[in-house]
């Protein structure tokens, strides 16, 4: 197996640290990607933390995806976090480079999720996370937003 292209891929490279909001209200933390196994695979690992609010204690929110090319080429992504979710996604790159979406699988009874990280300069990115009812698995809408900058410089060896 050769090692994949990840050229256009290196603008999410490195470590950012961000702030947003949505439905479960304001919140900051950081995410890191990285690519591991001699550059076969890229890793990205988050943390939020969104403070108390009226109706809610504050609580964390850790999840780690691995990222890869499948046999045929595409790519995936397996996702995990601290509440106990396992999501298969694929991958895609939009044409200009700029853009990177994974889209959940659709599975029966069960919600479909959407992550989009958004390049809008060389050091910050919008990240989108939306998410569909299983009775309407194209009908996403906005969960949470926000603005990440980069702290950490990219590691990326193309």
């Amino acid at each position: 197996m050769t090692t994949p292209d990840w050229t256009e891929w290196q603008f999410l490279d490195g470590e950012w640290v961000g702030q947003g909001g949505g439905t479960p209200g304001p919140g900051e933390g950081s995410v890191i990607f990285q690519f591991d196994l001699q550059q076969r695979v890229l890793l990205r690992k988050n943390h939020m933390e969104f403070p108390a609010v009226k109706d809610r204690p504050a609580f964390a929110h850790d999840d780690l995806t691995v990222i890869y090319p499948d046999p045929s080429g595409s790519m995936r992504a397996i996702y995990f976090d601290n509440e106990g979710h396992v999501i298969q996604y694929m991958v895609n790159m939009a044409v200009d480079g700029n853009t990177v979406t994974f889209v959940s699988d659709a599975l029966p009874s069960v919600p479909r999720f959407r992550t989009t990280y958004i390049k809008e300069q060389s050091e910050i990115m919008t990240i989108r996370f939306e998410i569909a009812p299983p009775d309407n698995p194209d009908g996403f809408t906005k969960y949470t937003e926000g603005t990440a900058t980069r702290v950490v410089p990219t590691t990326f060896q193309g």
